[in-house]
């Protein structure tokens, strides 16, 4: 990043820091040294997404972090507060949905399958000699089922509490960075949107966009609440697996445990489910202030309560019944129907809000008209369906030998309930509806890429024309404008989703029984479908569990995938986690509060401009430490982004925070701005700002390879860069030096620097690591 092995750390540790050359630290002190050129500084944050193995496992949380991203996916809003809070009650209930489904799956395969089934069932457990102290051959004392049940519910119970301790663990590691000045008052009453033309002509000061607002990276309180209530309901998962298993068993028979100790605890389980709920809907994060109060309440007891209710589940289902004897499956079958049903309910309701929240104040770039939040939260569920599906199948049939669960009399097990069946079998149908949009993208592309030939060669106008060339840059060209395709692919792909998994909810519920057996009696054409399609999407749910974990085994081992697998989760983690508690901690929060302390630390002590530059993700770091800057060291200021994604992915994505209002007042308060860009770059794009006042934003498309063919200059063919090695274009240099002109040609010294040395330029150039 800086060009020069000698680096020395300035501030920071192993996992983010400053660095300078080491020719250049303490350069303040010594001004007159470098009167001829800026001081180049680096902020290094790569280990915060592509550090140590263990977050190679982050890719097992990915449906967390889906829903996640779809809290910040709402439409611009002004004047709407409570549509605004119920945008973000919805989407917490989705998530808390996901954790629920989560430990269902669990509770699906340790409870059902291995300790119900499997355990009860002497075909299944003589194959299995770790089974052998569960099973009903021993007639031990955990034959009974709910005794079998209580010792197997430690599976999801220590899954939840594993998330609970990553959750706080990495809290503490990246999240926990207090920003440094947090003295000045945001001027809003509200955490909506505001109309900045309206107050511009009102006279009125303008209002700080929200990532410019004190607590908008510090929200410590919602965090841990969230974190209290996902783990309560974790827990009370589990005890309702086991108890409820007990209780209903109770009431079905004469059992020597009275009916009333099972009523009690379900009424418990219900009390404290709603009051799990209830903490989940209470107002979200507050962005105008630092977030730092805890409700110790809630953070300490309900999961206390949660788990002395497992606990006393636990004890309920090992009280003795001699007579209860396994048979058939849990009633898994209602739990997971219900929670596929509430999941697309909710994210109709939340289209429809979304729909609303874009009419009040609609910006054409939004992507899907307001719908891209929904979009994204039915991938959510669609994926976290995938995922516990697919672990519950392979499972299944790992646990039946040759046999096919669900398929017929002569199974050694029942297998898991046939809605995910159901659910595996519409993937299919889903891959075949994508294949025509995939297929008419490809030949648009081709198409478009032909007639971009004669465009690139009259660029570069004097050079011998060679076919081969033109195509190598035409199709880079052609294929990096597929990013503004993807809104329509990812709407048509939750669209899908939702109508498939309503169809299979409804297959399911109607027949009782899985999509082979279901369609016996039908032509025999029909009956061969459904049996290929359950079959094919049985074996994809498990391939997709199966890529997940090799890809999080190759992370963990090799340091370039895991780089790879850091870079996509970019996106992701770059956002708080303020609807779930369980995803992949936000990076942002460490960086930015470090990024923003050092450049308001520097212009505070030496009185100093400067220019930051970022690449890629970090021109999103870059843009949203200046807006957490005080106003005047914002003025000290100038901008230089490039490859930046901030308005072709983040304007479009995120548009009540990075729409066009957030950065036109990004452009009037920083002292100037300047962003590059290529038509090759799949990733950045222009920011397309309003340039009726000020000076120009936008520089390009940057002429992407410099050099058409081979000349005596350059005997070696150029590469075609694209998203890479902006630096290396002699138009980078130039613009960082006209932005250095306009910040003014002289820098005072730093207080208590020599006299001497008074006077001299300095500027600061860093760039994404990732």
């Amino acid at each position: 990043m800086l060009g020069d092995p000698r680096t020395t750390r300035i501030t920071g540790d192993t996992t983010a820091a400053v660095h300078r050359r080491t020719e250049d630290v303490g350069a303040e002190y010594r001004p007159g040294r470098h009167r001829d050129g800026p001081v180049a500084e680096a902020y290094c944050w790569s280990n915060l997404t592509s550090g140590n193995g263990a977050r190679a496992l982050w890719l097992l949380l990915l449906p967390f972090m889906v829903v996640n991203l779809a809290h910040w996916m709402r439409p611009t809003a002004r004047g709407r507060t409570h549509t605004v809070r119920l945008y973000g009650v919805l989407v917490r209930l989705l998530a808390l949905s996901l954790t629920v489904l989560l430990t269902a799956a669990a509770c699906e395969v340790a409870l059902d399958l291995v300790a119900w089934q499997c355990a009860g069932t002497p075909e299944c457990s003589v194959q299995r000699s770790w089974l052998g102290f569960l099973s009903t051959r021993q007639d031990g004392w955990f034959a009974q089922p709910g005794r079998r049940l209580a010792v197997a519910a430690l599976v999801p119970a220590a899954l939840v509490g594993l998330l609970w301790y990553l959750s706080h663990r990495t809290w503490s590691a990246y999240e926990s960075q207090r920003p440094l000045f947090t003295d000045e008052p945001d001027r809003t009453e509200t955490d909506t949107d505001v109309d900045a033309d309206a107050v511009a002509r009102s006279g009125a000061p303008l209002v700080r966009p929200a990532l410019g607002r004190p607590g908008f990276w510090y929200g410590r309180r919602l965090v841990a609440r969230l974190r209290a209530a996902h783990t309560a309901a974790g827990f009370l998962t589990v005890a309702a697996a086991v108890g409820g298993t007990a209780a209903r068993h109770d009431r079905a028979a004469h059992s020597p445990v009275p009916t009333v100790i099972g009523v009690l605890f379900e009424a418990a389980l219900v009390l404290c489910g709603l009051v799990t709920v209830a903490v989940v809907c209470r107002r979200g994060r507050s962005e105008r202030r630092l977030d730092n109060r805890l409700d110790r309440a809630v953070t300490t007891y309900l999961p206390a309560t949660a788990l002395a209710l497992l606990l006393c589940a636990a004890a309920y289902a090992g009280w003795s019944r001699p007579g209860w004897v396994s048979s058939g499956a849990l009633p898994g079958e209602t739990v997971f129907r219900a929670l596929t049903v509430g999941q697309g309910l909710l994210v109709v309701v939340l289209a429809v809000v979304a729909l609303s929240l874009y009419r009040s104040a609609s910006e054409p770039r939004t992507t899907l008209h307001g719908l891209g939040g929904p979009a994204v939260a039915m991938l959510a569920c669609a994926l976290g369906g995938v995922m516990t599906g697919g672990i519950a199948q392979r499972v299944a049939d790992w646990l039946d030998g040759p046999g096919t669960p669900g398929m017929g009399a002569d199974a050694a097990m029942e297998g898991p309930p046939v809605l995910l069946s159901w659910q595996a079998s519409v993937i299919p149908v889903l891959l075949l509806l994508l294949l025509p949009p995939v297929v008419w993208l490809a030949v648009r592309t081709a198409r478009r890429a032909r007639r971009l030939g004669p465009v690139i060669e009259a660029e570069y106008e004097g050079e011998h024309p060679e076919p081969g060339r033109t195509r190598q840059i035409a199709r880079t060209r052609a294929t990096a404008a597929l990013t503004d395709s993807a809104p329509g692919i990812i709407g048509l792909l939750s669209a899908a989703a939702l109508l498939l998994g309503a169809a299979a909810v409804t297959g399911s519920w109607l027949t009782g029984e899985v999509p082979g057996l279901a369609m016996d009696g039908t032509p025999p054409f029909v009956e061969s479908v459904a049996e290929t399609a359950q079959s094919t999407g049985s074996w994809l749910t498990g391939f997709g569990v199966i890529l997940f974990v090799t890809w999080g085994r190759r992370a963990y081992r090799d340091v370039s995938a895991r780089r790879t697998i850091g870079i996509l989760w970019d996106v992701g983690t770059f956002w708080p986690r303020a609807a779930h508690p369980f995803a992949p901690p936000c990076y942002a929060e460490r960086a930015v509060p470090d990024l923003s302390s050092r450049m308001c630390a520097w212009t505070g002590r030496t009185r100093g401009r400067l220019v930051i530059s970022g690449h890629s993700q970090g021109s999103v770091l870059a843009a949203a430490a200046v807006w957490q800057l005080p106003d005047p060291a914002r003025h000290r200021v100038a901008l230089l982004t490039y490859g930046s994604p901030i308005e072709r992915l983040y304007g479009r994505w995120f548009p009540a925070y990075f729409g066009r209002v957030p950065l036109e007042d990004l452009q009037r308060s920083v002292h100037c701005w300047r962003n590059l860009w290529r038509a090759t770059d799949p990733i950045g794009g222009p920011v397309r700002i309003d340039e009726g006042q000020g000076h120009e934003v936008d520089r390009g498309p940057l002429k992407d390879p410099l050099v058409y063919g081979r000349t005596v200059e350059h005997p070696l063919p150029e590469p075609v860069l694209g998203h890479s090695e902006y630096q290396a274009d002699p138009v980078f240099a130039v613009e960082r030096a006209a932005l250095l002109d306009r910040l003014g040609p002289v820098v005072p010294q730093q207080a208590g620097a020599g006299e001497e040395d008074r006077g001299a330029a300095q500027g600061r150039a860093g760039r994404s690591s990732g």
